[in-house]
């Protein structure tokens, strides 16, 4: 069994694995918490860089100089993995963003959460497929104000997109003008 492609055999023990199954294989990870517990950022109309971690934070402190190269790359990363957290009860184990011309791409690793990862064991990727839709929906707008915010560019696109097995997510933006 050993020689099996990964997919095979999460399809095969799926068809009797149950939920509690699930939960006694799969204990709670260590950055997950309850999206009832989830802190959340006042919505107070500040600039969004209580989402960031104090490095990013301080590199745009001051407006007058744009961000470029790996502070911009590391002030985008930080601000959507903060996004997502918020939203999501917990963030990817990695991310990372890069730009070349008119496109910034950011990569997250391990972002599917608990409740997905069990669907998917059970044969419900297409369940889980829809639901990560519909969070990148609702994430859309504050990741197109980050990335603006950031970038100093006007976002005409984002196309977002996940893979399960291995789990990844993409988030790629289109700009207006190169960075």
């Amino acid at each position: 069994m050993a020689s099996e492609p990964r997919h095979e055999s999460i399809r095969s023990s799926a068809r009797s694995a149950s939920t509690d199954d699930c939960r006694a294989q799969h204990p709670p990870e260590r950055n997950d918490r309850p999206a009832a517990t989830a802190p959340r950022p006042p919505r107070d109309g500040s600039d969004g860089s209580d989402r960031l971690c104090p490095d990013a934070r301080s590199l745009i402190a001051d407006r007058s100089s744009r961000l470029t190269g790996g502070e911009l790359n590391a002030a985008v990363t930080s601000a959507l993995v903060g996004i997502h957290t918020e939203h999501l009860g917990r963030g990817p184990r990695s991310a990372s963003t890069f730009h070349y011309g008119h496109v910034l791409v950011t990569l997250m690793h391990d972002v599917l959460t608990r409740a997905e990862k069990c669907l998917t064991r059970i044969g419900q990727v297409d369940a889980v497929n829809h639901i990560r839709h519909l969070f990148q929906e609702t994430m859309e707008a504050d990741f197109r104000e980050a990335v603006e915010r950031l970038t100093g560019r006007k976002v005409l696109a984002i196309i977002s997109g996940n893979h399960i097995d291995p789990d990844i997510a993409a988030e790629v933006f289109i700009l207006d003008a190169p960075l």
